[in-house]
């Protein structure tokens, strides 16, 4: 198995604009993300662009999968009425 993208794809690293893109968000949300460090990247060159692996994006996007899954599981548990709890707060 290879790690080398599929043909006609860009290479490892992805721009915010190209991660915007595939997530269908703007450019500003996407650096949003980043920024907050929900969505892990690096800097990289003498202006320090933001730098998003492609296995990174994709695990990201697994992993709000994930998280929609189980708050839908969830919703639909009779446990649904009970309060949230984290960081020692009750969530609404």
């Amino acid at each position: 198995m290879s790690d080398a993208p599929p043909p006609g794809s860009v290479g490892r690293f992805l721009t915010i604009a190209d991660t915007a893109e595939v997530l269908n968000v703007s450019v500003r949300q996407a650096y949003a993300l980043v920024r907050s460090g929900e969505l892990p990247a690096i800097r990289v060159g003498g202006n320090g662009s933001w730098r998003i692996e492609r296995t990174v994006l994709e695990s990201y996007i697994e992993a709000k999968y994930e998280e929609s899954r189980r708050i839908n599981l969830w919703k639909q548990s009779e446990f649904d009425t009970l309060p949230e709890i984290a960081d020692g707060r009750i969530l609404e």
